[in-house]
């Protein structure tokens, strides 16, 4: 099963884009991201419209953090990203006329949404901030910078 990785690309985006000085363009940030700028500019796009991002057209253009790092919850951004399943398993089928598979299903469903509930809880308790600290103690504790193409050299 393929997993959903926009969560944990976007944030890698965002705390980039919070230690760059000047914008950073869809091709950069493509090639940091092993990706095609196409992608990065749906993505951002939709970052956009929601005010976690700006961008400029033209040379000297490209994408900027338009929102306080404080302020915006990894659950936020899962929300701007259209809320895309956080579970990876689910029923073998989904209206199972087997007695036995009905209370399986029930069982799982009590499972599954306590285990989201306290999974979205957590999204929300940890801050862009908090990963920038975290991103910026790593640097220290290395010695490095957090550029990124010094980041993603290949």
């Amino acid at each position: 099963m393929k997993r959903d990785s926009r969560l944990s690309g976007v944030l890698h985006i965002l705390l980039h884009l919070a230690e760059q000085r000047e914008p950073a363009t869809s091709e950069a940030l493509a090639r940091a991201m092993g990706t095609h700028p196409v992608v990065i500019r749906r993505v951002m796009a939709g970052l956009r419209n929601q005010g976690y991002v700006c961008s400029a057209k033209g040379h000297g253009g490209g994408w900027r953090l338009a929102c306080d790092l404080a302020a915006v919850t990894l659950r936020d951004i899962h929300v701007a990203l259209g809320s895309p399943a956080l579970l990876g398993i689910g029923h073998r089928t989904e209206s199972p006329g087997c007695l036995v598979e009905q209370a399986v299903n029930a069982a799982l469903d009590r499972a599954f949404e306590d285990a989201q509930a306290l999974l979205l809880a957590r999204l929300g308790d940890v801050t862009l901030a908090a990963l920038s600290a975290d991103c910026h103690a790593r640097l220290v504790a290395r010695g490095g910078a957090c550029s990124l193409e010094a980041s993603h050299a290949a």
